[in-house]
């Protein structure tokens, strides 16, 4: 038997037939927030920040939220901090916030019924976790609470085309906590990261419907705020040290732009029946994959060694462009013999020993001639007919034939 449909009943409607138009953005006035979200904030989305306490997640939206009150109503709504205690942090940042309206609040239909009277186009709330609904008699932050005042609030943006930032905690393994939900509801999932002790913070889009994921964002911590770093690759090599064993420098693609990052090898004899195989980074299984495939292909075990092996500068290796760098990094840590400084490195390593080839490879060598380095080791279908000025490339097919660059 079938369902009767109503006199409102929904119709489908033909793809081809829609007259589609691009929704025009809202800039930020930070271009690497800009670049991560996509080109600008959408009118109408929602936007999940996760990071960890402290990381600068409330310090960015309150400047954010600054720049864009300028033009346009903006609402900052705090559940976890009092009005005063947002106007104290602005004021220590330096933040012009002086057109921006904080309301501190928890229960959600209060908010609503803000919302409603103000029409913001852009609202902050800082967090999800700490917000209520009524109709509901769990406690706040609980799985049921999140998921309807998260639905609630996308919702109500999505019907007054109002961009809408959530900020949301993290648990102590760095996801975003609350039900997995949480995450589907929203537009866009970014997360906020940085190293402990560095000033240096890394924002990354795991999701995004109005852009590419996996695009980067690079942020400096600074007594006035959160500053944009415009050349991120010169920032992760700043402190790179000269010949020096067990480093070698690849250029990773990050979104849309290419990143020179350097990657640190450390091999050290074990007392240990197990040899430890430590990352930070990257995968613990792409190391040990790795480590094999340089002991069967190229002839260099590490059975008895521990291998460390960290990208610098909270960077992850989360494409396999880097293989080949990490070979070379581990093997020169083995031998103590450094790479050359001039030296760049990418490339995918195949479990037969081939060196497998990456996508935008004339890209990322312009990159790295932009920065000074004069010879690049690469899979040989990623070097460009006509070459780089000023810069030798060593073309390779199979991992021998890089090692034996290496050694040469």
């Amino acid at each position: 038997m079938g369902l009767a449909g109503g006199p409102g009943q929904s119709q489908p409607v033909v793809l081809r037939d829609l007259q589609v138009t691009e929704a025009a953005r809202l800039p930020t006035g930070l271009t690497e927030f800009d670049r991560v979200l996509g080109g600008g904030l959408v009118p109408g989305s929602a936007v999940l920040i996760g990071g960890d306490p402290g990381i600068g997640k409330s310090t960015l939206l309150l400047q954010t939220m600054g720049r864009l009150s300028a033009q346009r109503r903006v609402l900052y709504i705090s559940g976890e901090e009092s009005v005063g205690q947002v106007g104290l942090r602005a004021k220590r940042l330096s933040v012009d916030c002086g057109q921006v309206p904080v309301l501190a609040e928890t229960a959600v239909e209060r908010i609503a019924a803000v919302i409603e009277a103000h029409r913001p186009e852009v609202v902050v709330v800082d967090s999800i976790q700490t917000i209520y609904t009524e109709l509901l008699s769990s406690a706040p932050g609980s799985v049921s609470q999140v998921r309807e005042c998260a639905a609630q609030l996308v919702r109500l943006g999505k019907v007054t085309q109002m961009a809408v930032f959530l900020v949301g905690h993290v648990t102590k393994e760095g996801a975003i906590a609350g039900p997995r939900v949480l995450e589907h509801m929203v537009d866009t999932v970014l997360y906020f990261e940085g190293e402990t002790g560095s000033r240096f913070r890394v924002m990354r889009a795991v999701k995004n419907r109005f852009g590419a994921t996996g695009e980067l964002g690079v942020f400096a911590m600074t007594e006035g705020g959160l500053k944009e770093v415009k050349s991120p690759s010169a920032i992760f090599l700043s402190h790179r040290s000269v010949q020096t064993p067990g480093s070698a420098v690849c250029v990773l693609r990050e979104g849309s732009r290419p990143l020179l990052v350097e990657v640190q090898a450390l091999v050290d004899e074990t007392a240990l029946a197990n040899p430890r195989r430590v990352t930070v980074g990257m995968e613990a299984n792409r190391l040990a994959m790795l480590l094999a495939v340089l002991h069967r292909h190229g002839g260099i075990a590490t059975g008895g060694q521990d291998v460390f092996v960290n990208v610098v500068g909270g960077v992850r290796l989360s494409e396999t462009a880097g293989d080949l760098a990490v070979v070379l990094a581990v093997l020169s840590s083995l031998c103590g013999r450094p790479l050359a400084h001039e030296l760049v490195v990418f490339g995918e390593l195949g479990l037969t020993g081939e060196v497998r080839p990456v996508p935008h490879g004339e890209e990322r060598l312009r990159e790295a001639a932009k920065h000074g380095f004069k010879r690049a080791i690469v899979p040989c279908h990623n070097a460009p007919k006509g070459g780089i000025a000023g810069m030798e490339i060593v073309q390779v097919k199979t991992l021998q034939e890089a090692l034996a660059a290496f050694k040469g």
